[in-house]
């Protein structure tokens, strides 16, 4: 089916990562890097084609892809905007 062919994950992976391009927040790319690397497992065959291990396999990379990103791409501790003019003074 279409979960055990590599090169399906990675075109998601990819469409996910132009979907990040259009609405940025560093929410899809967790899930194309996820996707990716599910891609990858696959297609060196590490991983069986069974579609609930595929599938755990992706939410587990997608999580610690998005922990990463929020760790090193996050808002700071102390980190705080400061707003020094409303757009509606004139």
């Amino acid at each position: 089916m279409w979960w055990s062919v590599w090169w399906v994950w990675i075109v998601a992976g990819f469409l996910l990562g132009m979907l990040e391009i259009v609405m940025p927040g560093y929410i899809f790319l967790g899930f194309a890097i996820g996707a990716v690397i599910t891609g990858i497992l696959v297609g060196i065959g590490i991983t069986s084609a069974s579609p609930a291990l595929l599938v755990l396999i992706f939410a587990v990379c997608s999580l610690v892809a998005w922990l990463v990103l929020r760790r090193t791409m996050g808002v700071r501790a102390g980190q705080v905007k400061v707003w020094d003019r409303d757009i509606n003074d004139n």
